[in-house]
């Protein structure tokens, strides 16, 4: 059975696609890619059909990564689809958790910052777009631990899992 993953954020040109990009990248250098289907949207539709932002993808370069995932808007049909609704912050969660159409869909939804193992410090993924290339790269930073993370906790090994909701 796959595991079906949905990353969120606001305009789904930073945060969430690099967060597809990086989640990708890692399943299949694990060569598992198989077990996964990945796939990121915005709450809004300022930016549909566009490319991440051009800092993201250059950054995401910078650590091999590609970036080149179209932007989408979420669907109704997104909380069907998907079995994990990862939101990048608190305005995230309270957004999708408004749209879920139930009660079992809002169970699927969590903060993409439940899932780091090495950056306590943090407890969302800050927006980028009107940062510097820092903040940038600290995205990428956060979104790696994450990942990695989720990972973890899709394959079995909870124990480095911090239990936030």
């Amino acid at each position: 059975m796959k595991e079906k993953i949905l990353f969120v954020c606001l305009g789904n040109i930073c945060r969430s696609p690099a967060a597809d990009g990086i989640m990708k990248h890692m399943v299949k250098e694990r060569g598992i890619a198989h077990h996964f289907i990945i796939d990121s949207c915005g709450i809004g539709a300022w930016h549909v059909g566009q490319l991440p932002d051009s800092r993201m993808r250059r950054h995401g370069h910078d650590h091999g990564y590609c970036f080149d995932h179209r932007a989408r808007q979420i669907s109704k049909t997104d909380f069907d689809m998907f079995d994990h609704i990862i939101v990048m912050d608190r305005e995230n969660l309270r957004a999708i958790n408004s749209m879920a159409p139930s009660d079992s869909a809002r169970a699927k939804v969590k903060l993409m910052a439940n899932y780091l193992r090495h950056h306590d410090n943090y407890n969302v993924v800050p927006d980028p777009y009107y940062g510097t290339d820092h903040d940038f790269e600290v995205v990428i930073e956060l979104l790696e631990d994450a990942c990695e993370g989720l990972i973890e906790e899709m394959l079995g090994d909870k124990g480095s899992h911090k239990g936030k909701s």
